[in-house]
């Protein structure tokens, strides 16, 4: 019987049968599982994880390539976010302390730093178009994961059991306009995400982006100090664009 259910999805997903949302699309066993993870999310002073990326980019042929950074990421509520990200893409490290966002790309030694709204939410809704930088899973990072994960939701269905990494994880899948996501959340009350896929459907080469994470911790010991950030000697200073291109090569 699962294994029909998986297949049957698996079809409808690949024929792109499942359409507009209608009562039928939308399964609410899904948002049940989703809403559970959004409620362990927000029910916290703030959380940590690691993670590991698995992204395609456009290079300066046109084709397309994949990169696999790691991050460590931590946040505080109401306005304290730290990213590092290092491993296969170059390293990049973002600071928000409640006031400004800086961005270091060590290698080159350079970085930016522009005002920032006093609160997380509006500072992650603006952060691309204000810096250029473009963070993995920024929903779940947001004060209602829920509300973000499911604006403009098309379809929603519960794909079936699996596991990552060894722990048992529901595995859902979603699609609104533009992409095609899926969750794999861990059984049991918490339902912390495990691995996040999205597929851009508005972009050329339809790029995926996969994040695996791990070392989740939802009481973490955050002191202000992981947040602000302190210009190296001899850092120099240029325009966010310009970073992020140096960060790129």
């Amino acid at each position: 019987m699962k294994k029909t259910l998986l297949l049957t999805v698996a079809a409808a997903l690949a024929m792109g049968s499942l359409g507009a949302a209608t009562p039928s699309s939308i399964d609410p066993n899904a948002l049940a599982l989703l809403k559970r993870m959004s409620d362990s999310l927000k029910g916290t002073k703030g959380f940590s994880y690691r993670s590991r990326i698995v992204m395609e980019v456009p290079s300066v042929t046109g084709q397309f390539v994949t990169l696999v950074p790691e991050g460590r990421v931590a946040m505080r509520r109401p306005d304290r976010l730290r990213a590092t990200y290092a491993g296969d893409a170059p390293p990049l490290d973002l600071f928000y302390d409640g006031t400004s966002v800086s961005v270091f790309a060590p290698h080159a030694s350079v970085y930016s730093t522009v005002k920032a709204p006093t609160n997380l939410d509006e500072m992650l809704s603006g952060l691309r178009t204000n810096t250029g930088v473009r963070l993995p899973a920024v929903p779940l990072l947001k004060n209602d994961p829920y509300a973000s994960l499911t604006r403009g939701l098309q379809s929603a269905v519960v794909v079936g059991e699996t596991r990552v990494d060894g722990i048992p994880c529901d595995h859902l899948a979603f699609r609104r306009a533009g992409v095609n996501w899926e969750i794999w959340l861990e059984t049991g009350s918490r339902a912390l995400p495990r691995r996040l896929a999205a597929t851009f459907t508005d972009r050329p080469n339809f790029p995926r982006t996969i994040v695996e994470f791990s070392r989740w911790n939802l009481h973490p010991w955050l002191p202000d100090g992981l947040f602000r950030f302190h210009k190296p000697p001899n850092a120099k200073e240029i325009p966010f664009a310009d970073v992020i291109k140096d960060a790129r090569r």
